[in-house]
């Protein structure tokens, strides 16, 4: 959270693909993948777009990475809510893909009961899988 806070710069949002292994349904974060990472204007505007070019370097990293996409997570100024453009705009149009939006540009303190999560169903439509909807859809911490 820290650094996606920090490359807000406290004036845009910022952005990162968690990248990682589904087991059977259970995804694992192992890294993260930065949005201007990928595409150094991915900030611009205010909010985050990615070109295409952006996604075949991140499909080339994960393919040499033996990795997949398992989420995007991304900064909002004020609350965390699925905008307009974050419905219509999924990062990942791939049924199941999961998208974490964060308030406040990631300034900390930041729990999980103060994310937004959900779960792309194709065809413009989601399922909010946040805190407050699905205690158990997210775990964070370290697996034993």
């Amino acid at each position: 959270m820290a650094e996606l806070h920090r490359r807000t710069q406290r004036r845009h949002e910022s952005g990162a693909f968690l990248i990682g292994h589904d087991h059977g349904g259970r995804r694992a974060a192992v890294d993260v993948i930065f949005y201007d990472e990928l595409d150094p204007a991915a900030y611009a505007s205010g909010v985050c777009i990615l070109h295409a070019g952006a996604f075949a370097k991140l499909w080339a990293i994960c393919r040499a990475r033996k990795l997949s996409v398992v989420a995007d997570i991304h900064t909002h100024p004020g609350t965390a809510f699925q905008s307009e453009a974050d419905r219509t705009n999924p990062m990942v149009a791939q049924p199941g893909h999961i998208a974490i939006i964060v308030p406040g540009f990631a300034a900390s303190p930041v729990g999980d009961e103060d994310l937004c999560i959900y779960e792309y169903l194709g065809e413009h439509r989601w399922a909010e899988r946040s805190h407050r909807h699905c205690r158990k859809f997210v775990y964070t911490g370290f697996w034993s």
